[in-house]
């Protein structure tokens, strides 16, 4: 089991590379430890929740919300739950989301950590430390910035991903090599999404490398005022169509992506669009699709990038390079009016 420590601004987060489900109990004492997951996992690999005090929720986006928090806290209250115990999200990204919203609020903070099980939460939503639910269509709008104490990878799990979930998750992966990565991007126009499905240890390397970019992004700038912003690259109006239009994240993020290689065109005279859309294509991933823009950038305008009549869009000047440009609303809709579907 491969250890590695992140100091972050009042906290540290231990990594627990190459580990397994059993060195949970060596990390977090059962005894005073709640595990969250949802109906999937829990039904995928019960034996392993055995021993456990576990609550089961139902899975997917739409349970992201408050009504779901309340029933937690809920069940926390039953159980007895005080300070001193800790919560251990178990699932993909919906689940470590609330998970640490649940902990950060249940008794005004208690200590918890993430089991991630699906891609996505591998490299992304496991990392960094933001925590939050839905609002009606608008994602991740309540929500705080707290570090887990603790993420432990268990590849085991990934044996009953469906191969939706690979792509979803690879389409953060990209979006690494895009914003931060040129030589992972090159990694990936060399590879299949079946080879790093058929080689566990190739796979192994790339997530705890994803992992590790976005850990050292975050270390330089927790609270989103400057470098971590390049991690929303993709996710503006990803995040737009999402809810709207009920796709996967990945799926949001990958035609996300390719629009914003479309704007970059215009802003910063970016130049390998095609590259980007041929790895999405080749990763089973969304490009382009038809979609109301007036609706979309109505949605946009509420995103937490907006600082009063302008948007902070991550934008791409080469594969490898993000950079943050601020466009006034004004000039965002009218480029967005004019992007192909």
């Amino acid at each position: 089991m491969k250890h590695t420590r992140y100091k972050f601004s009042g906290s540290f987060t231990d990594f627990y590379f190459d580990a397994g489900f059993a060195q949970l109990k060596r990390i977090t004492d059962p005894k005073a430890t709640v595990l969250i997951t949802d109906e999937n996992v829990f039904n995928a690999h019960a034996k392993r929740f055995r021993g456990w005090r576990t609550i089961v929720l139902k899975a997917g986006e739409a349970y992201k919300v408050q009504a779901t928090v309340d029933d937690i806290i809920r069940q926390l209250i039953e159980a007895e739950a005080d300070r001193k115990t800790t919560l251990v999200g178990i699932g993909g990204g919906v689940i470590t989301d609330i998970t640490g919203y649940v902990a950060s609020v249940y008794m005004r903070g208690i200590r918890f950590g993430f089991l991630p099980t699906s891609l996505l939460a591998l490299v992304d939503a496991s990392v960094g430390g933001k925590n939050g639910i839905d609002v009606g269509v608008y994602k991740n709008m309540v929500g705080v910035i707290r570090q887990p104490s603790f993420i432990l990878h268990d590849m085991l799990f990934l044996k009953s991903l469906p191969q939706h979930e690979w792509e979803n998750g690879f389409a953060e992966i990209i979006k690494h090599a895009c914003i931060k990565d040129a030589a992972m991007f090159r990694e990936l126009e060399s590879h299949t999404l079946k080879t790093y499905q058929a080689k566990p240890r190739l796979a192994a390397a790339l997530l705890q490398r994803n992992a590790q970019l976005k850990a050292k992004v975050v270390q330089q700038d927790e609270f989103e005022k400057s470098v971590r912003r390049l991690l929303n690259f993709g996710h503006t109006l990803g995040h737009a169509l999402e809810n709207e239009y009920k796709l996967m994240h990945g799926q949001a993020v990958a035609i996300g992506m390719t629009y914003a290689c479309h704007i970059s065109e215009q802003l910063t005279g970016f130049k390998q669009t095609a590259k980007v859309v041929k790895i999405l294509e080749q990763c089973g991933l969304p490009t382009y699709m038809p979609f109301d823009k007036q609706r979309a950038f109505d949605v946009l305008k509420m995103d937490k990038k907006r600082e009063r009549k302008e948007m902070n869009y991550v934008l791409l000047e080469k594969v490898g390079k993000g950079i943050v440009q601020s466009i006034p609303l004004v000039r965002l809709e009218k480029i967005i009016q004019g992007l192909p579907s």
